[in-house]
């Protein structure tokens, strides 16, 4: 599986002192989308290695519906490049709005904490495509610029 779409209603536990869902329970509610996926994919216990380009567009209310989509956008050899966007809406209208998306990556790795190998993803969509086109871009960006935040 290359795609997995996480929902649940926004709880007041999770709030800030804005009234609104704290940005850090977001964060963790995406690595955990890209852990289920990462893990989907590679069939293996993954570590997380980079979060990157993350962007909030909007804040999520208390008691609205959350859905948290991890895609599998491009692999390389140990690694996973995942796009994850993060959808909010009013449960009893339907209305969902993007709120945040990032890009993250995750390598597989053995018992030891040795990255192991995956399989390859083929993308095969157009959506697919794009995501991969995205991942590439955004992983030769970081090799021409080590130095720069990634």
């Amino acid at each position: 599986m290359h795609s997995i779409v996480l929902r649940f209603l926004a709880e007041p536990s999770t709030v800030n002192f804005g009234g609104k869902v704290h940005g850090g329970t977001v964060m963790k509610w995406i690595d955990e989308a890209g852990y289920a996926c990462a893990t989907s994919w590679s069939k293996r216990y993954c570590v997380t290695v980079f979060v990157g380009g993350i962007r909030f567009h909007r804040p999520i209310m208390i008691g609205d519906l959350v859905e948290v989509e991890a895609r599998l956008a491009y692999t390389g050899k140990t690694s996973m490049n995942i796009s994850v966007e993060v959808r909010s809406g009013d449960m009893k209208s339907g209305q969902m709005a993007k709120t945040t998306e990032c890009l993250i990556v995750f390598v597989s790795v053995d018992s030891h904490g040795q990255p192991i190998p995956v399989d390859h993803f083929t993308p095969e969509t157009p959506g697919d495509i794009a995501l991969a086109q995205r991942a590439q871009a955004h992983i030769e960006a970081a090799k021409a610029n080590p130095q720069a935040p990634h």
